[in-house]
């Protein structure tokens, strides 16, 4: 692991959920974020580059977990939670934020007592 922990956020197309993550996060000091989709038609669709950038994966859903550890099962994966965020928010919806915002420290605080 790096000197801060990076932390990959993973939705279907990455246009409201991963990326509502990654805006309210992306000046935290505590650890380095990015966002991205696992549909063709994201707006930055995930990568094996971003795994292996990755300390730790969060997902929305169950079936997003499932799907990154049979597409990429030929490297080593971080760890990858699910956050239980259904896809009924815009983007920056203020209930999002505050569903991201609790969910997200919680997660990185188990991971790396942040």
């Amino acid at each position: 692991m790096s000197e801060k922990p990076t932390v990959l956020v993973v939705c279907g197309r990455n246009k409201r959920r991963s990326r509502t993550a990654e805006y309210i996060f992306k000046n935290d000091m505590r650890f380095s974020i990015r966002s991205a989709g696992l549909s063709p038609k994201s707006d930055r669709q995930l990568s094996e580059k971003d795994i292996t950038w990755a300390d730790i994966i969060l997902v929305m859903e169950r079936s997003q977990k499932a799907r990154i550890v049979a597409t990429y099962r030929h490297i080593h994966l971080p760890t990858i939670e699910v956050l239980h965020i259904a896809d009924v928010y815009d983007y920056l919806d203020s209930e999002l934020i505050e569903l991201l915002t609790e969910k997200i420290n919680a997660a990185l605080h188990v991971a790396f007592s942040l």
